[in-house]
Parts: structure tokens; C-alpha cells; sequence
């Protein structure tokens, strides 16, 4: 084998005609090969669910549950398209999106409008290491006195800061054990983690459900159903917005989800098209498409289920009592939903076991979506610096070079946010809004490019095009209606 082909073999982004496989003709054989989805269930399950979902199901109560099973199933449409356009053509979504017609600056207007939407969502990571940060102080609160009294010992000034901020410690500590995971491993030990930490924080979630009927939060069919009257109450438009760009699957998973397909080996599999037509090649496109497909939608399965658990806790525990899960004290309000509801009951001698659950729970649920959003970030911020000709790899060790640079940077940055803001739920809802704003112009540059580059032969069928139409326009209409009442509330 000569260099040439030792290096499209260790090239995950490679198509080399060598490398083709047929795709798995059992429903048994295709689960056994999804994992893009579940990476990108990992990342939903995290600080839009616990943070942002929970907030709105606690200001809104049960009236928006109609908005986040909307969010998690619409988008999905998209993501399958967008999943498909990378599989058959063998291009990253930031490439697809280099091709549309507009302003360029040697990259596409939208790649660039991608970047600065990426850059937004650092403030969602900040309050993901803040938190972390959080659950480790109170589970921990020993250890954090001693740290600030070491420091203390070497600089008074500096003991007497960290006393006041004891999270800022432990959110340092996280953000380095986050950064070294991801320079030690690749796509396979992210799909093993991710998956992992998805069925246990998805488990317990639905477990404290459960657990609410045998107490004084306990709701009936008629709260969930008042859930479905379509209602969108007053006060809570930018937070609804806002978890509609974070929930279910959001702009920066929509576009990171082909990186994770390619980097699976689906497009791999399907290997290169060939000019004048070729049989096999459509077979297996075909094949692979519909593992695609059953990936993308059981993942949606998982984190619907987790997204919907986490605001039916917000609505029937914290609602009632008019909690609202923000600033420093945001993950104490949090841990009050899961330890509250066991007050009075015969469970009540459970909640020392329950406290320390729901703390390490909130570490796996935030630390999974820092791991798991800063390993697409960095892979897309490479991707990027390629199509705009800033910086080209000269080969795959040259390209993970640079995504393990990127892997230390980002972190840094979020955890530089959190340390200038302190506001949680402020940073999330900041980076929902800029990815609420981004899905209309994915969703509908998907649709451009489907009807572009189509090929009947592999294509969508007229359902799924409809479908994928229908995303669109709702996203659309989410997003104009928030622009519009946000320029209202600005101009008084």
C-alpha cells in the first residue's frame, strides 16, 4: 500500500473506492450501527433540558409542553436531510454550505454566519462548566474550603475570592478533565462515553417522574393535557424562543450531526459516485441512508423522552412554588425539583441518596455536552478555516492536530465567560436565542441544496420533502414571531 493509501484508509473523511460496504439489511443489524445520533442526543440532554427546559416548564407550568415536543420532532426532518446530503455527496455541512449562492468572504456568508453563531453558543458552554462547578461544590463543600484555604495560605486576597466563588474552582477542574478526555480519544470513545451517559441521565429523569405521583406534586392527565391547547403565555416568549432553539435538536447539533455520520464511516461506505450511473453505488446510498434515518429518529426518541421529564419536573414542582432556576443559586433551585416532592412521604428518608444522585446526574448531564459540543465545535472550526482558505490540512494527522487545539481553546474561553457573568441561565438563553435565529437559514439552505444536487435516485421521498417543508416554515414562524416581539419590547 503506498503512502497515498495508507492515508485515505486512516482518513475517516476520505471515500476510497476500497472502503465501500453494503449496508445492513436487518432492523437488528442497523441498530447495531447507529451512534451519530446518540452523540448528538448527548448534547441535547444537557444544559438546554436542565436549565432552560425546566426553567420555562417553571415559569410557564404545563402551558408550553405542546412547544417542546414540537421542538424535538420538527427539526428532525431537517437533520435527516442534512444527513443525507453528506452521506451521498461525501461533503461536510459547512462544504455544502460554502456552494450557496451570495456574499462570499472567502467563505460563504452563511459559513461565516455559522462561525459567529458557534462563537455565541460559548456563553451555553460557560454555564455548563458554572454549573458543574456548582453540583461539585455542594457535593463536595469540604473540599472546596480546603482548596480556597490553600490558595489562601500562598495569597490572602485570592482565598478570600474563591470563598465568595467556590464553583470557580471545581468549574477549572472540569473544564481541564474535559479537555484532556478529548485529546485522548476520537469518534469511538466519544460515541462509548455519550451513549452511556445518555441512558443513565435519561433513566433517572424519567425515574423522578415517576416518582412525583407519590407525592404532593403529583399531576393528572388533565395538567398534561392542558399542555396541548397551543397556548404561549405572556412572559414567556423569549424563554419559550429560547428553548426552541436549544431544545430537541438545535442549530449547532444540526449542523455538527453529518461530521459525526461521516465520521461513523457511513459516507465511507457508500463510497465515491461515479459519472454514467452506477447500480451498486445507489444500493448501497439507499442502505445507508436508511441507517441514517433510524438513527437520527431513535436518538430523537431518547432526548424527547429526557427533554419532556425534565419541563414535566419545572411545571409540577417548581411552577407551584414560584422557583426560577437562575444565578448562583440556580443549582440549589434545581436540586429542590428532584428533593422537595419527597418531603412528607414515606420516601423522605431517600433524599440524602436522591441529593447526591441528582448532583452527580448534573455533572453527567453538563459535562457530557461540554465534552460532546466542544469535540463538533473544534472539528467545524478546522472545517471552516478550510473552506475559507485560511488554513488547509495538509493530511488527517495535520487536521487532528489542529481539532485538539481548538478542544483546549474553546473550553477556556466558556469557563472565561462564566467567570465574567455568573449567570447561568443568562448564558443559555443567550446562545438559544443565536440558534434560534440560524435554523430558518439551515433548514431552508438544506432545502435549496436537496433541490439543487437532486437525484430521484437517492433522494427524499415527496412525504419527507413535505415534511422537511413543513420544519421549515414552523421554524420560520417561531423565529419571526420571536424577532418581532423582541424589536416590540425594545421600542417600548
Amino acid at each position: 500500500m503506498n503512502e497515498h493509501a495508507r492515508d485515505e484508509a486512516d482518513d475517516l473523511y476520505a471515500r476510497p473506492a476500497d472502503a465501500v460496504e453494503e449496508a445492513p439489511r436487518t432492523l437488528l443489524g442497523a441498530l447495531g450501527r447507529v451512534g451519530p445520533g446518540l452523540i448528538v442526543a448527548a448534547a441535547i440532554v444537557g444544559t438546554g433540558e436542565l436549565i432552560a427546559t425546566t426553567g420555562l416548564g417553571a415559569k410557564a407550568g404545563f402551558a408550553l409542553l405542546w412547544l417542546i415536543l414540537a421542538s424535538c420532532v420538527v427539526k428532525v426532518f431537517v437533520q435527516v436531510e442534512l444527513g443525507r446530503y453528506a452521506i451521498t455527496r461525501g461533503k461536510t455541512t459547512l462544504a455544502a454550505f460554502d456552494d450557496l449562492p451570495g456574499p462570499r468572504l472567502g467563505a460563504s456568508w452563511v459559513c461565516w454566519l455559522w462561525l459567529f453563531m458557534m462563537l455565541a453558543t460559548q456563553a451555553q458552554i460557560g454555564a455548563m462548566e458554572g454549573v458543574v462547578g456548582q453540583a461539585a461544590h455542594m457535593a463536595f463543600p469540604s473540599a472546596s474550603d480546603a482548596m480556597a484555604g490553600a490558595i489562601g495560605s500562598v495569597v490572602p486576597s485570592w482565598g478570600e475570592f474563591f470563598r465568595s466563588r467556590e464553583e470557580y474552582l471545581w468549574a477549572a477542574i472540569t473544564t481541564v478533565a474535559a479537555t484532556a478526555l478529548l485529546l485522548s480519544g476520537g469518534y469511538r470513545r466519544i460515541e462509548k462515553i455519550t451513549t452511556v451517559m445518555v441512558a443513565a441521565v435519561t433513566l433517572f429523569t424519567v425515574a423522578s417522574v415517576a416518582v412525583l405521583q407519590w407525592t404532593r406534586f403529583r399531576f393528572g392527565w388533565s395538567e398534561v393535557a392542558s399542555g396541548f391547547t397551543f397556548a404561549l403565555p405572556a412572559g414567556a416568549v423569549a424563554l419559550a424562543f429560547s428553548a426552541f432553539g436549544i431544545t430537541g435538536v438545535g442549530a449547532a447539533e444540526l449542523v455538527a450531526y453529518p461530521y459525526w455520520c461521516i465520521e461513523k464511516g457511513y459516507a465511507r461506505s457508500v463510497g465515491p459516485r461515479l459519472a454514467g450511473g452506477d447500480d451498486a453505488w445507489v444500493g448501497r446510498a439507499r442502505g445507508w441512508t436508511r441507517v441514517m434515518q433510524l438513527d437520527a429518529w431513535v436518538s430523537m426518541v431518547v432526548f424527547t423522552v429526557a427533554t419532556i421529564a425534565f419541563y414535566l419536573l419545572g411545571a409540577a414542582v417548581l411552577h407551584p412554588q414560584g422557583l426560577d432556576p437562575k444565578g448562583a443559586d440556580m443549582l440549589p433551585t434545581l436540586a429542590t425539583m428532584y428533593l422537595g416532592p419527597l418531603e412528607g412521604t414515606p420516601l423522605a428518608p431517600l433524599r440524602g441518596g436522591v441529593r447526591v444522585a441528582f448532583l452527580l446526574g448534573a455533572w453527567a448531564v453538563l459535562f457530557k455536552t461540554l465534552y460532546v459540543a466542544t469535540a463538533a465545535n473544534s472539528r467545524m472550526t478546522v472545517d471552516f478555516l478550510n473552506v475559507a482558505g485560511v488554513w488547509r490540512p495538509a493530511d488527517d494527522a495535520a487536521r487532528n492536530r489542529a481539532v485538539k487545539v481548538f478542544c483546549v481553546v474553546y473550553p477556556a474561553i466558556a469557563l472565561s465567560l462564566y467567570y465574567a457573568i455568573r449567570e447561568p441561565q443568562g448564558l443559555v438563553k443567550a446562545g438559544g436565542m443565536a440558534q434560534g435565529l440560524m435554523l430558518p437559514l439551515i433548514a431552508g439552505a438544506t432545502i435549496y441544496l436537496g433541490r439543487r444536487d437532486a437525484d430521484p435516485r437517492v433522494g427524499p421521498s415527496k412525504l419527507s420533502g413535505a415534511l422537511t417543508w413543513f420544519a421549515f416554515l414552523a421554524i420560520t414562524a417561531v423565529a419571526g414571531y420571536s424577532v418581532y416581539d423582541l424589536a416590540r419590547s425594545m421600542l417600548g
